[in-house]
């Protein structure tokens, strides 16, 4: 499968699949999960979709603020940046999606990393008044 006989719809369903497989397993990740909680898993699932879409040329259907204006009061270090990373990447795997929306989608994450890393927790501002700051420390692996 390319880029060029894929329609609208088979765009959409396949990052709907691995934006799926991928907060499934984010909700399930032991460091990631205390992050997203502060979101219900249907609506950030829906606002990724309907992000990555439009980034991708299909309907722009997200309204929302851009990724760094959306996250500035999450602490978001290179250490979990990477930690997500990996979980995107067995969603591609789990999901058998095809290359080159692995690679587009790369590349429009990496578009925004830079913008939404920070050095410390210093960094963090909330977006309005009653926003709480999100800083969660990666947890220590528990030795059996």
């Amino acid at each position: 499968m390319n880029e060029q006989n894929l329609s609208p719809e088979e765009l959409e369903s396949w990052i709907s699949k691995v934006s799926h497989e991928f907060y499934n397993l984010g909700y399930q990740d032991p460091w990631l999960k205390d992050v997203f909680k502060v979101i219900k898993q249907e609506i950030i699932t829906s606002q990724q979709i309907d992000f990555m879409l439009g980034a991708m040329g299909g309907p722009k259907r997200y309204s929302g603020r851009s990724p760094g204006d959306a996250h500035p009061h999450i602490f978001i270090n290179e250490e979990m940046w990477q930690q997500r990373e990996s979980l995107l990447l067995l969603a591609f795997e789990k999901t058998g999606c095809p290359e080159f929306i692995r690679s587009k989608w790369l590349k429009i994450e990496h578009a925004f990393k830079r913008s939404m890393l920070m050095e410390g927790p210093h960094e963090c501002r909330k977006r309005w008044a009653t926003d709480e700051l999100v800083i969660v420390p990666k947890p220590k692996l528990k030795i059996a």
